[in-house]
């Protein structure tokens, strides 16, 4: 793990993970198992606030890496759910 709950540029990072040459910025949502809401809870405001502080942290440290994605994981209850390449980057 490089980060975790980095703060900057008006948003927060969860987690930033390298893996080799393969960097994400890891988005933590906790749900109820009976809430409906899933990845959907990671709306177009948050993935905004998300890619802002991921530019900002892409600045301030300057990994060597071939690749970034954004991943989402999902945890209800005792169980989390994965979601890599979860949105793109416009």
């Amino acid at each position: 793990m490089l980060s975790r709950n980095w703060r900057g540029a008006g948003g927060e990072l969860d987690l930033v993970v390298r893996k080799g040459s393969r960097l994400r910025f890891v988005e933590v949502k906790a749900r109820a198992a009976d809430d409906p809401v899933g990845i959907e809870a990671v709306g177009s405001a948050k993935r905004a606030h998300l890619v802002r502080a991921a530019r900002a942290w892409l600045r301030k440290n300057e990994p060597d890496v071939d690749e970034m994605a954004f991943t989402v994981a999902l945890v209800e209850d005792e169980s989390i759910t994965w979601y890599d390449d979860a949105f793109d980057v416009e």
